[in-house]
């Protein structure tokens, strides 16, 4: 009973259980009890957020059970929310009862409407998937699309299959979310790279890999892969598609056919064009990307595969790019203070991340640290360490960071600052300062989670560039 559910089946019988009252918790819960279904809801955290997303949901109805860790409830089914790891007790319970559990894009796949439900362009990878979703999106609606961005992005995705008229839905997804899935069938999808991150989440690397392969399972279309990076062209090759759909790839390279590409200072198509063996399709120049980074271009190109794979026009490539305005903490230049430029990349939350980011500029000192999620750094610090004029370290997981600069760069000064309070930040700039000469470049690039000292990434960004602003004569 439980695998043919769907919009339209009658839910009034069905007990499910919701693990989870985050954004994706909270917006299964509601749309299932309007549905009729019979739904609790469990939480370890009792905290005020989770009290006032309780009390909405126990007016329509919902059962709501903080501060829970005990046994999973009896149940017809387990929602999980995608902060759930795939080891958690819960979910080994509901395994081993036979009771199926279905992450949030299975329930958001099975809400759709019965009719003219709107296709799903899926976006996944260690890096950059909320700017390529974001690029989309502006490709999108520059063709004239009705479209939103959906998913890990923020905007919940259950609530937007369920209330939104839309023609299409650019889909972010995080890796955490891909566990769970079994029915889902996107019209196109991309897994942009692929590197070390949320080990500690799915246990090892392998895991995650094969996590983040799930993003081309039924892909009707178009499965798009990044040919600069073997991982995920491995993955396309291996990917149960529907009989039809097309491999695509990208690269910053020039373009083979049924791949997008740079040729000098072009974007071009030569996967969606009638003639792609002999000739390309002109859609941007590299300069319409902002920032004009190399990974950014990447990320352009991915976007460019999906919105192309989609039937939007070239035209709408290049103005999509021209009006699409980057998500903070992304390579945002902050302030030059006694020649000294500062540039916030918060959101590089991982080593890849990070490594992409310090590849980006000549001399610099780096402020790193906070949660290190299982990683090792011992690479990024031999690739990054002739560049380094100094470094300033934070978090909890600070000393890894700093034992890697021991081993592989030990004549770059160091600065470890053991303080948890977010007003730390003052005195990481300041010590940062202190290394910087005219010409350098000082660099938030993490390269770890921000949740041991911030509320998240973007809290993390936004003091970094107070205190920036708060030095002599940036403010003005």
């Amino acid at each position: 009973m439980i695998d043919g559910l769907t919009r339209a089946s009658d839910w009034s019988t069905v007990n499910v259980t919701v693990a989870g009252i985050g954004i994706a918790g909270f917006a299964a819960a509601d749309a299932l009890a309007q549905l009729g279904a019979q739904v609790t809801v469990i939480d370890a955290g009792d905290g005020q957020q989770q009290r006032e997303r309780a009390e909405v949901l126990e007016v329509i109805g919902v059962e709501v059970l903080l501060g829970h860790e005990g046994d999973l409830p009896p149940t017809d089914l387990l929602v999980v929310s995608p902060g759930l790891r795939p080891t958690a007790k819960v979910i080994r319970e509901a395994i081993a009862q036979g009771i199926p559990v279905w992450g949030e894009l299975e329930l958001a796949w099975r809400l759709r409407a019965p009719v003219g439900a709107a296709p799903w362009l899926v976006i996944t990878g260690t890096n950059g998937k909320t700017t390529t979703t974001l690029m989309l999106e502006s490709m999108l609606s520059a063709a004239g699309l009705r479209v939103v961005s959906a998913g890990n992005i923020g905007n919940s995705l259950i609530d937007v299959v369920m209330h939104d008229e839309v023609d299409v839905i650019a889909v972010e997804v995080g890796a955490p979310q891909l566990p769970f899935i079994n029915s889902v069938s996107p019209f196109a999808a991309v897994c942009l790279n692929v590197a070390d991150d949320h080990i500690d989440h799915f246990g090892s690397l392998d895991a995650y890999i094969a996590a983040k392969s799930r993003i081309y399972e039924r892909t009707q279309f178009a499965a798009v892969f990044n040919a600069d990076d073997p991982v995920t062209l491995r993955m396309v090759e291996e990917a149960e598609v529907v009989d039809g759909c097309r491999a695509i790839g990208f690269t910053l390279g020039i373009p083979d056919v049924s791949m997008l590409g740079v040729v000098e200072d072009l974007m071009v198509d030569r996967a969606f064009i009638d003639n792609r063996r002999e000739s390309a399709q002109e859609l941007a120049v590299t300069g319409d990307v902002q920032p004009n980074a190399p990974h950014n271009i990447a990320n352009a190109l991915a976007a460019a595969a999906l919105a192309r794979a989609f039937g939007v026009q070239a035209t709408a490539v290049r103005d999509g790019l021209r009006n699409f305005t980057p998500a903070g903490h992304r390579i945002a230049t902050v302030a030059t203070v006694d020649g000294v430029t500062y540039i916030d990349d918060s959101k590089a939350t991982n080593t890849h991340a990070a490594s992409t980011s310090l590849r980006a500029y000549g001399s610099i000192v780096w402020i790193a640290g906070g949660m290190a999620k299982g990683q090792d750094f011992d690479a990024l610090v031999i690739e990054a360490a002739s560049r380094l004029r100094g470094a300033v370290l934070l978090g909890v997981d600070r000393e890894l960071i700093a034992e890697a600069l021991r081993r592989h760069a030990p004549e770059v000064p160091v600065k470890v600052l053991s303080r948890t309070e977010t007003e730390a930040m003052v005195e990481v700039v300041a010590a940062a300062r202190s290394f910087a000469q005219p010409g350098d470049t000082v660099l938030l690039a993490p390269g770890c989670a921000s949740w041991d000292m911030f509320r998240d990434y973007a809290q993390r960004g936004e003091l970094f560039a107070e205190a920036v602003l708060a030095l002599s004569g940036a403010a003005s």
